[in-house]
Formats: structure tokens, sequence, C-alpha cells
């Protein structure tokens, strides 16, 4: 069967095959005896189950920074494209970013690029843009990160601390690389061509420490260009680690996205009767076609989306997800069933996010301005 599927950091069709990513973008596949390390030097003694799923998956140089990891030789830096409302799959990179800070105290920068999505979608006014930023803001605070060592940027605000470095990274790139490695036409309108320059500069905030990028594998070009040009800058070749995308409602193996059609994303601010009526309704699972074969047949969790998003996001637990698998696959576990287990499972997360999002509004304006880290990024 052919397999034909692209990603980029804008566009993201068919169903991925994570391995030929691996080898299409020359990342390296995360080991375990890198989990091994990483794990032995937490605050916790347990990596993130994200890491134990191996949905965290694929690496840039992440041994050589968790060979001495502590909060003195790295900071976080990751961002978010502001296009609208945000869906539980957007929440993924913020997720890890807040577990890093809870297990060794680092800085985590956090970009909302109003300008990205600006140059990318024709028909959106920057005004607009800086609106969702602000929106999107709010659901990345509900996550609770640490005032004090977390800022919170929109970048056309942020512009005047990071348009040398953005100017720097882009006079060492020609036009013949940036179409090898995004892809660009020459219908690319220019500040989209410029864009990921300004991406890249927040990598130099801290000098002297590796930085750190968690984010899905779609995200990695803007990696390559940094790391061909930071050490002529003076400054470290960015780590990057790298999520698997989580999948439509309609398949896995996708992406769930905000520009599809409703239907087929869990948005943030989804009542539980949506919730309810979406999965029951939009999401394909591994059952068969009646309940007699699913009894004799037995379900098939690996196509399921439903399994999907337990494995991946809803259900920590490994020995509850095991159980879940076993049942599913042996067909005492109905489609149904699964289902009602993901319902719950989601409208609980919502619910409590929901609620931080109101109790950690306050923040923000730490986050952004006034917190140490803020103060001192505004300072610069």
């Amino acid at each position: 069967m052919d397999n034909k599927f692209t990603v980029t950091p804008w566009e993201t069709n068919g169903k991925i095959d994570y391995e030929k990513l691996i080898k299409k973008f020359g990342t390296t596949k995360l080991e375990k005896d890198i989990l091994t390390k990483l794990e032995s030097k937490t605050k916790s003694g347990k990596n993130h189950f994200f890491f134990r799923r191996n949905f965290i998956y694929s690496h840039r140089d992440f041994d050589k920074m968790v060979e001495g990891i502590d909060k003195n030789n790295f900071y976080i830096y990751t961002g978010r494209g502001p296009s609208g409302k945000m869906h539980i799959g957007h929440l993924i990179p913020f997720i890890i970013c807040k577990w890093f800070q809870d297990e060794f105290g680092c800085n985590i920068y956090i970009a909302l690029s109003d300008d990205e999505k600006f140059a990318v979608k024709q028909k959106l006014d920057l005004n607009t843009a800086r609106k969702y930023s602000l929106e999107n803001i709010e659901e990345i605070a509900a996550l609770g990160f640490d005032p004090d060592k977390t800022f919170m940027f929109i970048e056309t605000d942020f512009i005047k601390q990071i348009y040398k470095q953005a100017l720097e990274f882009s006079k060492r790139t020609t036009l013949s690389t940036a179409k090898a490695v995004f892809g660009f036409k020459n219908e690319t309108n220019m500040a989209h061509l410029f864009y990921p320059f300004v991406q890249m500069a927040p990598t130099t905030l801290e000098k002297n420490k590796f930085c750190l990028i968690p984010a899905g594998i779609d995200q990695d070009p803007y990696w390559r260009i940094q790391r061909d040009n930071a050490e002529k800058l003076g400054f470290k070749k960015v780590i990057a680690i790298h999520n698997k995308l989580l999948s439509t409602l309609h398949g896995v193996g996708g992406k769930m996205s905000s520009s599809d059609s409703d239907n087929s994303t869990i948005n943030l601010d989804d009542s539980f009767e949506t919730v309810k009526k979406k999965i029951n309704k939009y999401a394909f699972t591994g059952g068969r076609p009646t309940l007699e074969e699913h009894r004799a047949l037995g379900g098939i969790p690996e196509i399921c989306v439903i399994y999907h998003y337990l494995e991946s996001l809803f259900e920590e637990d490994d020995s509850k997800l095991k159980n879940i698998y076993d049942e599913y696959k042996s067909g005492r576990m109905t489609s149904g069933e699964i289902k009602n287990i993901l319902i719950l499972k989601i409208n609980n997360y919502l619910k409590k996010h929901n609620e931080n999002k109101i109790k950690n509004k306050p923040l923000i304006e730490k986050y952004m301005h006034t917190g140490k880290l803020a103060k001192k990024m505004q300072e610069m």
C-alpha cells in the first residue's frame, strides 16, 4: 500500500509513518538507556508516561543534556501558533514542559507566534492573531507553571529583544537551504520566509545552557538550521525531543488540527455533552462489525482512536491501561464500553482544566510582565 504523507511545521497530511520520519528528518530514536539515566536524576524517581509509552520517541542530542542534567544546565523553549481555540492535542508540549519544571526547576520560555500565523494564514490579520494569543495564554496558564521561572510572550511584543539573533540566523541561511528544509515555493510570501529565523532566536536566551525544545515532530525543521549555525554565534546547538502527534477522531496516524472539521477534534472548551457526542458519533474504533464477531475475534486497539487517546494522554496508570488493552483485545470489553471510559476521563480532565484556568488567570500578569524571569526578559 502506498503510504504518502506530508509533515512540515505548517501542514500535516496522510497517515504518518514515524519510523520513516526519523530517517527523513535525520533525527535519532529515543533509546531506553537515555530514559533510564533521565529517570535516575528526576526528583520523583519516575519518568513521565509520555516517555514510558514511546509517545516522545525521537530526539536531537538529548543524551548530551541528560548526562549532566540539573536546573543549571538547561532551559526550555517551546510555543504555540495561535490560530484559534485550542484542542487537547495542543497541550502536549506544555504538559511535558511542566513535568520538567517540576522535576528539575528549570526556566521555561513560551512563545505565542502571532507573527507566524499572520504570515501563513492569508485571511488572518494581526489583531485577530493577538486576540487568539491572549486566549491561548489563558489555556496554557491553566497548567500552573512557576510564575518566577516562566516567561510567556507574544512574539510581536518581544521582537526588539530577539530581532538581532533572527538577523544573524537568517544571514547565514541561503534561499536554497530554506527551500530544501521548509519546502518553500516561489509563491511563498516574504513574511513566511523570514518567520523561521524569529522562531530560532529564543534558543539563544541563556547563552551557557542547553536549550531544550519539547515539540511535535512536525516542528523539527526549525532546529536543523539553528543547529547548523548556533556554534558560529557562540551558542549551543538546540536539544530537541519530539512527540508523536495526537490523531484526529477519524483515525489513528494523522494529526488533530483546529483547521479541520470540528467533529474531528476535542476542544478545551467542549461541554460534557459535546465530548460525549463527538466520541460516540465520530471516533474511529477497533471494534468488529457486529457484537458477535467482536466477542469472538476481539477488538483491535492498535487502530482504535479511543485506545490511542487513553494511551497518549488520558490514562497515566500503566497497569490500568494494560487491563483496558487486554479486555478490549479479547472482546470482553466492547467499543461502547471503552468509549464510555474515555468520555468520563476527558470530561473529568476538561472540568479540572477549566477550573484551573479560572484559578490561575491572575498568574498571567506574572508570566508575561511581573514575574522574576519576565522582568529580566523585559529589561533585555
